[in-house]
């Protein structure tokens, strides 16, 4: 789940009551979740055009969550660790809950009505609307409710990538009721702990995309265990890179772990790689570098748009692939109509974001 960054945190608005306009921002690191979303939107289109994943390009999209989690590590690290002691655990989760919480439920009700409208499945008149509204308060409340085995038996079936906003939310409140207090060596043990957690839930079902559905469900507490102690340790041990590369090279070298190809015997052995190594690397270089102001501008949207476009994608995903089961198009249809959705998605995401999300938290702040 791409949780905002500092840059997002800092803003002077009633989004958030608590000062953190003082500290330095970390736009590049706002560019590269945006990176990071955009990835998972390609990600998720390509596993419904090429379901064989050693034949996609994009094949290691999945990895963009750990690195979320990473970046969500450093980042509450970075902007609570010296305050929330003051704040207090209750005014932490409150924050945390008006701004995470409205694009969970809008995602469950924009899933809602693309369940209930698709033309192109029987699914809502199977299911019928009882197990629909189940299907509705499981999404809101983030209560797993893996009712839908047509499709992948997800634990939350009308916005799948709710999944990862439940160890977020599991991720903020350990961090709030025991992380921020533990010293430097017991977070370098805790991190060890989960990074070998990490390998072992990598060896046992041959990658780390795990978390999501029945049969791998538990595999989501290593996956955010480590990514997220290794954010909190990159901050607190100070590993910035100072560097002059800027966004575009960062950005390119995220990429490059998405694009990875998918080989099996292999993934258990890359992916922990990539994940405990390579992504706070990266994370490292982009707290360590600095932009012009026409970059400035474009990271600022990146991370905006970053957390609406990965909460509201999702169910046009199962309409696209509901359209593909029924109508059948041929590659050459295939390949105008993905960037069309693409940019009409990132589009409908910045509306969202601008017109429902942020109202919505501007209102719950002022209360």
């Amino acid at each position: 789940m791409p949780a905002p960054t500092q840059a997002s945190l800092m803003k002077k608005s009633s989004q958030e009551p608590l000062q953190l306009t003082t500290r330095p921002h970390f736009l590049v690191l706002d560019g590269l979740r945006g990176v990071a979303a955009l990835a998972v939107l390609i990600f998720h289109f390509m596993e419904i055009v090429v379901p064989d994943p050693s034949k996609s390009f994009i094949t290691h999209g999945y990895l963009a969550v750990d690195f979320f989690f990473c970046l969500s590590g450093f980042v509450i690290a970075y902007a609570y660790d010296n305050r929330i002691g003051q704040l207090g655990s209750w005014a932490f989760f409150r924050l945390r809950l008006i701004r995470l919480h409205p694009l969970v439920v809008i995602g469950a009700v924009i899933g809602l009505i693309c369940f209930v409208l698709d033309p192109f499945s029987k699914l809502y008149a199977l299911k019928g609307p009882g197990k629909t509204a189940l299907l509705f308060v499981s999404g809101s409340l983030m209560i797993p409710y893996p009712a839908v085995p047509e499709r992948y038996h997800n634990l939350f079936h009308l916005n799948p990538p709710t999944w990862s906003l439940l160890w977020e939310y599991i991720a903020n409140i350990v961090y709030a009721l025991i992380l921020y207090r533990i010293s430097r060596k017991t977070l370098v043990g805790l991190t060890i702990v989960a990074a070998i957690a990490l390998c072992i839930t990598a060896n046992a079902y041959g990658n780390v995309g795990v978390g999501w559905g029945i049969g791998n469900e538990y595999g989501g507490l290593p996956r955010v265990a480590g990514s997220f102690l290794l954010g909190m340790l990159v901050f607190r041990s100070g590993w910035r890179i100072t560097n002059s590369l800027g966004f575009v090279p960062i950005s390119i070298l995220l990429l490059l772990a998405f694009l990875v190809p998918y080989r099996v015997g292999l993934n258990q052995f890359t992916e922990p790689f990539l994940v405990l190594v390579y992504f706070p690397f990266l994370i490292a270089l982009g707290a360590g570098t600095q932009t012009n102001r026409f970059w400035d501008r474009l990271c600022n949207w990146l991370g905006d748009l970053s957390y609406p476009l990965y909460m509201v994608h999702y169910p046009f995903i199962w309409l696209f692939m509901s359209y593909l089961e029924a109508r059948k198009p041929t590659a050459g249809q295939l390949w105008v109509l993905v960037p069309v959705l693409t940019v009409a998605l990132i589009a409908f995401a910045q509306l969202i974001m601008a017109y429902v999300d942020t109202p919505i938290r501007r209102y719950l702040s002022g209360k």
